[in-house]
């Protein structure tokens, strides 16, 4: 059944609108070009917290789709007074849509992502192609990307698309920073992964 044409003009607009708030968090954010390290499904913000202390002269920024996690990472924010830690209420197909050249991603945490188990639900999962594909594109040369799951099956197929992308390169790097996330104490066992970006083929002349 096609969409009726009201409730998708709706969706565009809802859309257009959530697109320019992010962007106005952004300028705010970035009041001149910088990289950043983002987490995306940052939950309570216990990782991304650690990292920034840890890293007080690198810019973070943290999203999730769920408004109540993000009022708790402002609040660990800023109880601990990290002016490089931002959390944003954004979608992240979203969020790669409105950075702009002047704000790319220098690495990237995908910590204990929704494995969708179940294979009718294997679309929803967010490691796939076409997101490797955007992330790529706003992303600065030799990026990093890492990965946990404590889903086996989804850490094998993870790694399996990264492997068969080109704009990626599967590392075996130690972990660049260890903090527990809230999955990751629940969690009996757990596997990680690391990629870097490739450089961009050279044009043809």
């Amino acid at each position: 059944m096609e969409p009726l044409p009201e409730r998708t003009a709706a969706y565009r607009s809802m859309m257009a609108g959530r697109a320019e708030v992010l962007r106005r968090e952004l300028r705010q954010i970035f009041p001149c070009p910088s990289a950043f390290v983002w987490e995306m499904g940052c939950g309570h913000g216990h990782f991304l917290a650690a990292y920034a202390a840890a890293h007080p002269n690198e810019i973070c920024i943290g999203i999730d789709i769920a408004g109540d996690r993000i009022a708790r990472g402002l609040r660990k924010r800023d109880r601990a007074r990290l002016a490089n830690l931002h959390f944003l209420h954004a979608e992240a197909r979203l969020f790669l849509e409105v950075l702009t050249p002047a704000m790319p991603i220098s690495r990237t945490f995908i910590l204990f992502p929704d494995p969708w188990p179940k294979s009718r639900h294997h679309k929803h999962r967010i490691l796939k192609p076409d997101f490797l594909h955007q992330l790529a594109g706003r992303s600065q040369p030799a990026a990093r990307l890492h990965f946990r799951t404590d889903f086996a099956p989804y850490f094998e197929s993870a790694s399996a698309t990264l492997a068969a992308d080109p704009r990626w390169e599967v590392r075996a790097e130690p972990w660049p920073f260890e903090q527990e996330t809230v999955f990751q104490q629940r969690a009996p066992t757990y596997e990680s992964a690391s990629a870097v970006l490739r450089p961009a083929p050279s044009p043809v002349v």
